[in-house]
């Protein structure tokens, strides 16, 4: 039977502050996992002028944050949040391989593995035991770990679902920023415009069934293969 998550758990307002705050803590920038190394492909796509200015890259990020992190990542994050919950790390770990066998390049592949192990030794340092065993794994992505410290932090599904899409997409504004390059005004309009879309691309996640998760955004990978031989390049491949 196909699994589709509930509809229940959808709330982005923490009631205890020490969660709100736990929650900051996962998605912060401070947090010293080494995600703005990475564009995911947005170096490659102002390389080749398929985002040149603020509206174009708003559609890149936009675009990717509804068909790849949606519908790939969002629907296994949670499944993953409730794998821990339940104590099942066998789960997680055939939930997390799925989630990188879904990575269309090698790159990709790579910048999981890296901030999940890095997530893991973080979460270790912070008494986090379960952990430890996903520091060298090369099953580790980083959304197990982030959903493994959302489950020991109390936080609720929708809180964690919301949290890693806006760490996702702030991450992307701050790498359109010194690329395109913008503006800090015109990251700020991006942002703003990315918060009126995340709740819905949020509630549309939690409708996907097991066999409709994956991605439809085929020039990502394009230029994360591309990315992996680029010339002259800020960010990692």
């Amino acid at each position: 039977m196909e699994h589709i998550l509930p509809a229940g758990g959808s709330s982005i307002t923490p009631t205890d502050p020490a969660t709100l705050l736990r929650l900051l803590q996962l998605v912060s920038p401070a947090l010293p996992i080494g995600a703005f190394h990475f564009s995911q492909g947005l170096e490659y796509a102002v390389e080749a002028g398929w985002v040149g200015n603020e509206e174009t890259a708003g559609e890149w990020i936009g675009g990717l944050a509804a068909h790849s992190v949606g519908t790939l990542d969002l629907p296994l994050l949670i499944r993953m949040h409730e794998a821990w919950l339940r104590a099942d790390e066998d789960a997680v770990r055939q939930l997390s391989r799925r989630l990188l066998a879904a990575r269309e390049s090698a790159e990709q592949r790579a910048e999981d593995r890296h901030l999940g192990a890095a997530l893991a030794r973080i979460l270790g340092e912070l008494g986090i035991a379960a952990a430890a065993a996903w520091q060298h794994s090369a099953d580790a992505s980083y959304a197990a770990l982030f959903a493994l410290a959302a489950s020991a932090w109390h936080i609720g599904p929708g809180e964690t679902s919301h949290g890693y899409l806006w760490a996702w997409c702030e991450n992307q504004v701050l790498a359109a920023i010194k690329l395109v390059p913008l503006g800090q005004t015109a990251g700020q309009r991006l942002l703003d415009r990315l918060i009126g879309e995340i709740p819905s691309i949020v509630a549309r996640s939690r409708q996907i069934g097991d066999d409709a998760i994956g991605v439809a955004s085929p020039m990502q990978g394009i230029a994360c293969a591309l990315h992996e031989t680029q010339y002259s390049r800020l960010f990692r491949s």
